[in-house]
């Protein structure tokens, strides 16, 4: 009956520099295919960023991850208030699939899948660099699906900065090294 119970919250590094992380969402699909596409409300959970719904276009992500959680919590040292990164749609299937480079990894799949009322999102992040690197993405994948699944379902998330830093550590410990 509860399908979550099957899902690890963690992601995992599938290859060497490849991270795979899922998580079983409040459908329908349509509505979590808006909070991936559509820049209002894919800011609520993740970055700003107009996507015009064409392979090969490019857009731009805007993190203002201050403004996630009220309050944000204490952002670490060497975080900028605003981060912007450039990309562009390589793969568009709607509602099932969209990839999409990602700064200057090996990009980013978003794979949804029905189940029953409600939606498995697959996040597969590529080509990650050094481990630091590594680590801050997991901890940032982790934590903006946490509060993607929040805010679809009606809850109001925990402190985006407290929880990512708890995440980074904890992925230290899982994440070989």
């Amino acid at each position: 009956m509860n399908q979550m119970k099957n899902i690890e919250a963690y992601g995992e590094l599938t290859e060497p520099a490849t991270f795979t992380i899922q998580r079983l969402l409040p459908g329908p699909i349509e509505r979590v295919w808006a909070y991936l596409t559509e820049s209002d409300l894919r800011r609520q959970w993740m970055a700003a960023g107009q996507m015009e719904m064409e392979a090969g276009t490019s857009f731009e992500f805007v993190w203002r991850n201050d403004e996630l959680t009220d309050p944000p919590g204490q952002r670490p040292a060497g975080f900028p208030e605003e981060h912007r990164m450039e990309g562009r749609i390589t793969e568009l299937d709607p509602p099932y699939n969209l990839a999409i480079t990602w700064g200057n990894t090996g990009g980013v799949s978003f794979l949804l899948e029905p189940k029953g009322n409600n939606v498995l999102l697959t996040v597969v992040h590529r080509r990650l660099p050094e481990r630091a690197i590594q680590l801050n993405v997991t901890a940032g994948w982790h934590m903006h699906l946490d509060m993607l699944a929040a805010r679809l379902a009606g809850k109001t998330p925990t402190s985006f900065w407290e929880g990512w830093s708890r995440l980074r550590e904890e992925y230290d410990r899982r994440l070989p090294a």
